[in-house]
């Protein structure tokens, strides 16, 4: 994963690295690798996101017990799986409830920076997604400059570029989600509203929010993550985000697996259960998100399940 923390006056947010699709669109007919459920599950989501390519090959299912959703970094157009044993895991996953989805740009990618088409470039990432049979798109869009400007450009290539994925990802066929860092829910500090505004814009497109809890030297305890933020971030927390118009369901609390898989924000899978029990009795039904496999493998999301939603049950 990387990352970089985020302060008030430099702005240099917190990023979660996932995946960055490739530029090649290798020719194969998308109709024959369409998903063959409907992908859009109902809440609560559990979501675990996988930067290391470990053994070169998807996990075996039961070490991901627990997640409904893995996202999944390198896929695959470097032919690190042939087709058949590809689709033989995927089968797998989605027979054990878990979807596969990619996540699109990641840390290293600056699309509106450099001036990139939203409208191609989602257009050939939408086919990417279709032509390897995936779930669906997760978009961890960490373009911090474009973000920063406060221009409104950032907002508007992210409208698009959403749009566009919906538009060849029909909602209840594939999964659209997004990433984005919390601050970037806040009331202060982007004055072209950040993720507020693209909620506007598109937020009936977009499936949910896997929010970055971390790397903000807020949000540690369940307090901060769930009812107040600090005055650097404010109105950040989860139900202050819901608080701002957007469906407290979308909102997926994200969090580290381990201490060493952030700067900072980490919270024991324990007590981290018992925070998504104060959000459940509070009528949320949301779900979490890890950064990342194997460090938080099933043992970790059946802990942090153990007090809301009980893996089994």
């Amino acid at each position: 994963m990387l990352w970089k923390a985020l302060t008030s006056s430099a702005i240099l947010l917190a990023t979660l690295s996932s995946v960055t699709l490739v530029a090649g669109i290798p020719a194969t007919d998308p109709s024959s690798c369409l998903p063959t459920s409907n992908t859009t599950s109902p809440s609560p989501q559990f979501v675990v996101y996988s930067d290391n390519w470990v053994t070169g090959t998807l996990p075996n299912v039961s070490q991901v017990e627990g997640y409904t959703v893995f996202a999944l970094s390198f896929l695959l157009s470097t032919g690190a799986l042939d087709e058949n044993t590809r689709n033989e895991l995927k089968s797998k996953y989605n027979a054990a409830g878990i979807k596969v989805v990619v996540s699109a740009f990641g840390s290293t990618e600056t699309p509106t920076t450099a001036g990139a088409d939203a409208t191609k470039v989602a257009g050939d990432m939408a086919t990417w997604v279709k032509q390897y049979g995936l779930d669906g798109i997760d978009v961890d869009y960490e373009d911090l400059a474009a973000m920063n400007a406060g221009d409104g450009k950032a907002e508007e290539w992210l409208s698009t570029f959403t749009t566009t994925l919906r538009g060849q990802l029909p909602q209840g066929q594939y999964i659209l989600t997004h990433a984005p860092l919390a601050p970037w829910f806040s009331t202060q500090g982007f004055k072209s509203g950040a993720y507020l505004t693209v909620n506007k814009n598109v937020g009936d497109m977009i499936d949910w929010y896997n929010i970055q809890f971390y790397n903000q030297n807020e949000y540690n305890d369940c307090n901060g993550l769930l009812m107040q933020s600090s005055s650097t971030w404010p109105k950040s927390s989860l139900f202050e985000i819901a608080a701002s118009g957007i469906d407290q369901n979308k909102l997926i609390i994200g969090k580290p697996a381990t201490a060493a898989d952030a700067t900072n924000g980490y919270i024991a899978p324990a007590t981290l259960a018992t925070c998504l029990q104060q959000a459940k009795a509070k009528g949320w039904s949301g779900g979490a998100m890890v950064w990342q496999y194997p460090h938080a493998d099933a043992t970790w999301i059946k802990t942090v399940r153990s007090q809301s939603w009980a893996v089994g049950q």
